[in-house]
């Protein structure tokens, strides 16, 4: 059976654009990627990039505008019923707010069981599995019959976790789901998913912006900028020589700082963010890119790979560094904005 559990294959969605006579917004341009047995792909960028799309796409809760989805090789892209169970209970997903993906109406056994019913699981093993998972996440067995205002956030996001490991999944997609915590909890919530992870052989797709996060939970790594892929590697080898420019850019934000300065080294990214409903023919990043030339802007680089492990959607992979970074000067001039993951 192949390690491979969930493949994108060229999948994008678009939204409708408000007041723009009928425009639609790429949320998603032609990502393929997969998410192996037992790993942790976590998938960065800035806010808008497309990343919760893509984990929303990943439990269709989105059906892709293009492209395909396939679960261990069958095409679910458009699967309902029956069909999609399989992926129903094989992929689940934990949002980044517990309290708005728990019912305050519901105990935590029933926001746990019934899920389970919808699965078609016996209704005499589903008190056992709840019993199994809210001891799993470190809550009491008594906490079933409580309501999710009578816990801490990261609590509730405990329960989510457990709601979400009761379908016994192969994958769970988690989308920034320590963010909404405080940096104390964070820790405790990523030190559960690790064990859980080992105990169970899952699978990850990790979507945060907090690059620290990703390279200690990691095993790869996806770049996304303006919906699409721009790089993909090793966590180890994306973070220690990131080769397409936007991945540079985006590393500098969380590197140590610079001898005597007390400040981090960061990029200043010059250029208007493109719109998503009027994508340029090139390159997406070549407006911001300092190294950009007449094939960047007129030419679309693929996804390729230029290494084992290693993919790249640039012109130039492997040219950007740090010392050539341009950098903010005092407030900021007009249209310099500072990269922050």
């Amino acid at each position: 059976m192949s390690d491979v559990v969930l493949n994108f294959r060229g999948i994008g969605h678009d939204f409708a654009a408000r007041g723009r006579g009928g425009a639609r917004l790429r949320a998603l341009r032609d990502v393929s990627l997969s998410v192996r047995r037992g790993e942790t792909l976590s998938v960065v960028g800035e806010s808008g990039c497309g990343k919760s799309t893509l984990a929303r796409v990943a439990v269709r809760l989105y059906q892709p505008t293009h492209g395909t989805l396939e679960y261990h090789g069958d095409d679910v892209t458009r699967s309902s019923g029956r069909a999609l169970r399989p992926l129903r209970r094989g992929v689940q997903m934990v949002f980044q707010d517990p309290n708005g993906s728990l019912d305050p109406r519901m105990t935590v056994r029933r926001s746990i069981t019934e899920p389970l019913q919808a699965a078609g699981i016996a209704r005499r093993d589903r008190a056992g599995r709840a019993a199994e998972v809210i001891a799993q996440v470190g809550l009491p067995v008594d906490a079933l019959d409580s309501y999710p205002h009578e816990f801490s956030g990261g609590q509730r996001q405990r329960i989510a976790i457990a709601r979400a490991l009761a379908a016994r999944p192969e994958l769970l997609v988690l989308d920034e789901p320590t963010s909404a915590l405080d940096v104390s909890v964070q820790a405790q919530i990523l030190n559960l998913l690790r064990e859980t992870q080992a105990v169970r052989s899952l699978a990850y797709l990790f979507i945060s912006h907090n690059l620290g996060v990703v390279r200690y939970l990691s095993d790869r790594v996806a770049v996304m900028y303006l919906g699409g892929v721009v790089e993909v590697a090793d966590t180890a080898d994306l973070f220690a020589g990131p080769q397409h420019p936007y991945t540079v850019a985006l590393l500098s934000a969380v590197l140590e700082p610079e001898a005597g300065s007390g400040v981090p080294r960061r990029a200043a990214l010059r250029g208007e963010l493109p719109s998503a409903a009027d994508t340029p023919p090139g390159c997406a990043f070549a407006a911001r890119c300092w190294l950009a030339t007449e094939q960047c802007r007129t030419v679309r680089p693929p996804l390729v790979e230029t290494a084992p492990g290693r993919q790249v959607a640039c012109h130039r992979p492997g040219e950007a560094s740090l010392s050539d970074l341009p950098q903010p000067t005092g407030a900021g001039r007009a249209g310099e904005q500072e990269v922050r993951a």
